[in-house]
Parts: structure tokens; C-alpha cells; sequence
């Protein structure tokens, strides 16, 4: 018998190395749904509960293991994926998404459900097209694999429902999927710049991001030639942090002042591999030297005096050879002094546990790293989570840090867990959630109880919208809309079967997480914290003070003088620095 559009989709997906698709089935997807049931394997489908879930348990999974597929039927199933897929997009996971739709001769008659899949994804894709056809399909789907492998990114390949259940028709070019690598590096003129100009100057910075994933060696041998100190942004931490002498820690709104204060103070800042998107934490008054794979990201954030393009490791490898040891480290040794009197300063917050009711944070966040697997996944939800997670958790080089942090969403860690869990069944995955973020997609905790998915999340359950509380009374606003009023998240997880367990008292907070880690199952442990815990960014601009002071002086002449105490009592630690 003739094999079907839909059954030749579910082979060339499986051939291009792409394991499950994240999906919701329904009318336009059914045919889908059912090739993948008769694949004898090839293919698994997830029921997510929400689509948008699906999708970024797709990029979760596309992030760890390079590739990854999620669905969605007509008109509102596939419109549901847009904020994962603008995620996965962003964060360069490469995601294959099917947007099924209304039957190809209702195009243009506003049908039930029908939408225009071109112009919805169009921003947040590589590759959008739609099959009308069986000879289409098959090269648009391979072009979208090619698309999401090579451009890092999202494909989109619109399957109008009669499609699926025609005959399919074989074609002569490739079903399976390419894995080029090639090597990127500057021509050796222009190395022989950046090895002149590193030559000139004495405090020399480098600041890595996600391209320094596969530079570990090449990185802490460039900062051990030239003395250099070596921060790195939140995506490269994973990737930069751990075995490294030399290492500062972040810089930006997450980050800590030792980073910022190397940068300011050195005459050459070389960043490498990475799109740090916070223009006012760079410096201008030194010189910067650019690496990027991707040559149009170069100078958009920073006035850069010479820009490359190159993959870092390939790049490094090269350059090394053309850089004599540089023998003065009194810059390196006095950032390194600096970084230690921050991360004692850090510690400090951990001693402090909270009382009960109000559980600092920072403890909670240092006692997962304490307890968690070296080799462990962080999925980290958009505000004061990535806070805790960016100074709290540690690299060890085998453990994976996955979060929002180039689209900045809400509501990413609980369904990247799913994707990561399913990505690698074999390492713990420990979802760091906001009690906003987890309530936005509540219903994917079914999803992880029907697939029986060992994923442990934490909610840091401040009843509020902790860093949109911040942001308001840095700018002179007292906090407006923020509160949640939440229900027992650990009842309503042990609904769904999940273990649910409300940890409200500092001294259950280490026995809770050992018991959570041991269980053979999911579990979700709602940690009541400290609604007042702020995170101060490392260079406190006059204006944020000022704005502060005003917020609480608003919050006295409302009658709200308790507010103002408690934040100053939570805070103490951070206001003596500011000080």
C-alpha cells in the first residue's frame, strides 16, 4: 500500500534524528498523530496541555541534544506554539514546527480556524513555508531540517490538513539530516591585528558567552597567556565557569560587581562568542575586540575597535601561537581579590536563612547546588529565579543551565523540564520556578505526571511578582498588581499525582530538597520565601537609589511604613554595600 504524506512526515523526521513531537492533537494533526502511532517506535508523541508548553519543551530538548519537533492543529493549536518557538528561536535551538491547518481549498475564505501560518511566523523563524502539495512537502520539510541544523533556529513547515492523507510522492533529494561543522576562524592578517593590539595593552578583560561553549581549554588558555581576568554572561556560565583560575563571575542586571569592575577598569575588552544585549554595563572608554560567528552581531552593542568572525575555539586555537606570555599579573591579581571579597559577600546571604514564612532565597538556592548532581539540569523561570540560579548555581562542566534568557518569557521552566527530562533520562532535571511563572502554565504539571517524568521543581513562592516588584520601585513606583494570591501549589501537585510538599520553616529547607532528590518521581516543593529579598544589579546607577528612596516614601505617606521595614530588614546585607 501507497505510504501517505502524513506517514512519509513522520519518517523524515525520524530520519533527520528527531525523537517525539510536543503536541496537542486534533482535526488537522489526526493523520499525524495516527502515522505516529503506527511508526512502531520511530516517533513518540507527548501530550502536552498547552501548545506554547510543547514548544519550549522542544527547544529545552533541541538545546541538549540538537534537534527537536513540536505540532500544532489549526488556527488556535498552532497559534498556542508562538512564544515557545519565539523563544527557541532566540536562544538559536534548532525546532521543527508543524503548524497544520485548515484543508488547503478553504485557503482564503475565512474558514473555521484558519489562519495565514507565512505571516504568523515569519519573526520568530528561519525557514516558514506551507505544503500545498505531496511533490512540496518532502524538500520544504527537509529545507526546514537543514534551515533549524545550520542557522540554529526555528523551522516552520505549514501542513494543510487534506495533505496528510494523500499519497505521498518520493523525490530525489536527501531525507536525512546534515550535521555540517566546518571550521570559522579570522584570515591570519587579521589575527595578526587582534594579536597586535592584545600586545599593546596591559589589563585585558575577556567576557564569554554561549559561542565559548566548546572553548573551555582554549578560553582559560588565552586568560592564563594574557593575564586576563574572565567574566561571562549568563548563557556562558555553564560553559566558562567551572576549572577556571581566572574566572569573575557575571556582569549585568544578574550579575556581580567584580565582572563590572574589571571591564570599567581594563584598557582591552575582548568578548567572545556572545550578544550580551545590555549596552549600559559595557564599557567606553577602553578598547574592544569582537569574535563572533555571526559577523552581523558585531559592534550592536558596544563601539568595537576590531571586529572577527570566527567560532571561538577555532578562532583561539589559532590565535594562541601568535601571543607571547604576558608576565605582569598585578591586574589579575587585584580583580581576583575583588571577586573573592564578592563571593564572601555572597555567602553572607546564605548564612542569613530567613525565618519561617519568609525563607531567604539565597539559602534556598545555594542548598540546591549543594545538593544537586554534577551533571544535573537547571531549568530557571524568567525573574527573580535566573537571579538566584545565575549567582547561586554553580558550573561543574557536565551540568546544563536552560532558561528564557534571550526572550525574557514568563512560565519557561516548568515545560523546559519536560523537555529535558525527556531529552535526558538519565540526569537530574531541577526546575527552579516563580510562583507567576508556574501558575501561567499549571496544566503541563499533568503532562509530567502522566509521562511519570522524574523532574523536581522548586517554586520560590513569594506571592508576587518579584522582579516586576523591583523594577517598579527602582523607578520611583510603589509595587501595583504584584501580589499573587496563590493556591497550595503542593495540593494541587499532589492532584495530578505529582508529590507535592509546602516548605515554609529554614530548617525543613535541607531535608526537604534531600527527600525531593531521592524520590523516584516527580516532585514539587512549594518553598515559602521572603517576598522582600531584592537583587541588586553590580553598579547601582544614583537614579535607581533615588527612586527607591522615593517608592518607599510613597509606601510611608499611604500608611504602608511595614513595607518599608521589612524590605529594609530583608535587604540589610545588600544596602550596607550600596553604602
Amino acid at each position: 500500500m501507497a505510504k501517505n504524506v502524513a506517514e512519509q512526515v513522520v519518517d523524515m523526521l525520524a530520519n533527520a534524528g528527531i525523537k517525539r513531537i510536543y503536541a496537542v492533537t486534533g482535526d488537522s494533526l489526526n493523520e499525524i498523530n495516527d502515522a505516529v502511532r503506527r511508526s512502531d517506535g520511530k516517533l513518540e508523541w507527548v501530550h502536552v496541555r498547552h501548545e506554547e508548553a510543547g514548544a519550549y519543551a522542544a527547544a529545552a530538548e533541541a538545546e541538549l541534544n540538537g534537534i527537536a519537533c513540536c505540532a500544532g492543529s489549526s488556527g488556535p493549536g498552532h497559534v498556542h506554539l508562538i512564544n515557545g518557538l519565539y523563544d527557541a528561536h532566540r536562544s538559536g535551538a534548532p525546532v521543527i514546527a508543524l503548524a497544520s491547518t485548515c484543508a488547503s481549498h478553504q485557503f482564503g475564505t475565512e474558514y473555521f480556524q484558519e489562519t495565514n501560518t507565512i505571516k504568523l511566523f515569519d519573526d520568530c523563524s528561519h525557514y516558514n513555508q506551507i505544503a500545498v502539495t505531496p511533490k512540496q512537502l518532502p524538500r520544504m520539510l527537509q529545507a526546514g531540517v537543514q534551515y533549524a541544523i545550520s542557522k540554529k533556529g526555528v523551522s516552520v513547515v505549514g501542513i494543510p490538513g487534506d495533505l496528510t492523507s494523500m499519497d505521498a510522492e518520493e523525490i530525489v533529494s536527501s531525507t536525512a539530516n546534515y550535521y555540517a561543522q566546518p571550521v570559522i576562524r579570522p584570515a591570519d592578517h587579521d589575527l595578526q591585528k587582534m594579536a597586535s593590539l592584545i600586545s599593546e595593552c596591559s589589563k585585558i578583560t575577556l567576557f564569554c558567552g554561549i559561542g565559548c561553549a566548546d572553548a573551555h581549554t582554549e578560553v582559560i588558555q588565552l586568560s592564563q597567556r594574557l593575564n586576563a581576568p574572565v567574566g561571562y554572561s549568563f548563557r556562558g556560565k555553564m560553559y566558562v565557569q567551572h576549572n577556571n583560575p581566572n574566572e569573575i563571575g557575571m556582569t549585568g542586571l544578574l550579575g556581580l560587581p567584580s565582572a563590572y569592575h574589571s571591564m570599567h577598569d581594563s584598557d582591552l575588552v575582548i568578548l567572545l562568542g556572545t550578544d550580551f544585549p545590555y549596552e549600559q554595563f559595557m564599557p567606553t572608554d577602553c578598547k574592544i575586540i569582537q569574535i563572533d560567528a555571526k559577523p552581523e552581531r558585531i559592534g550592536r552593542r558596544a563601539k568595537v575597535d576590531l571586529g572577527l568572525c570566527g567560532n571561538i575555539n577555532h578562532t583561539l586555537q589559532a590565535l594562541l601561537p601568535l601571543l607571547p606570555q604576558k608576565e605582569d599579573d598585578s591586574f589579575l591579581k587585584d580583580q581576583l581579590e575583588l571577586y573573592g571579597k564578592v563571593k564572601d559577600n555572597l555567602f553572607t546571604y546564605v548564612k542569613d536563612r530567613g525565618e519561617s514564612g519568609a525563607i531567604q532565597p539565597e539559602f534556598v538556592a545555594h542548598t540546591i547546588n549543594e545538593l544537586a548532581d554534577d551533571n544535573a539540569i537547571f531549568t530557571v523561570d524568567t525573574g527573580m529565579c535566573c537571579v538566584w540560579g545565575a549567582r547561586y548555581i554553580a558550573s561543574t562542566g557536565k551540568r546544563s543551565m536552560l532558561g528564557s534568557f534571550n526572550h525574557g518569557s514568563m512560565a519557561n521552566a516548568m515545560p523546559q523540564a519536560i523537555g529535558a527530562a525527556m531529552a535526558c533520562p538519565d540526569r537530574q532535571v531541577i526546575a527552579l520556578a516563580g510562583d507567576g511563572g508556574l501558575s501561567m502554565l499549571l496544566g503541563d504539571l499533568a503532562t509530567i505526571s502522566q509521562y511519570k517524568l522524574p523532574v523536581k521543581i522548586v517554586v520560590f513562592n513569594n506571592r508576587s511578582l518579584g522582579m516586576v516588584k523591583l523594577e517598579m520601585e527602582v523607578a520611583g513606583l510603589p509595587d501595583w498588581q504584584t501580589e499573587m494570591h496563590n493556591p497550595d501549589f503542593a495540593l494541587l501537585a499532589q492532584a495530578m499525582g505529582i508529590k507535592g510538599v509546602t516548605v515554609s520553616d529554614p530548617n525543613d529547607v535541607d531535608a526537604a530538597l534531600r527527600d525531593a532528590f531521592a524520590h523516584n518521581g516527580p516532585v514539587l516543593l512549594n518553598v515559602i520565601t521572603n517576598p522582600n529579598a531584592l537583587a541588586m544589579p553590580p553598579k547601582i546607577e544614583f537614579a535607581q537609589v533615588k527612586g527607591m528612596a522615593l517608592s518607599m516614601s510613597k509606601y510611608i505617606l499611604n500608611g504602608e511604613a511595614g513595607e518599608v521595614w521589612d524590605t529594609i530588614k530583608a535587604n540589610y546585607k545588600h544596602i550596607k554595600d550600596v553604602l
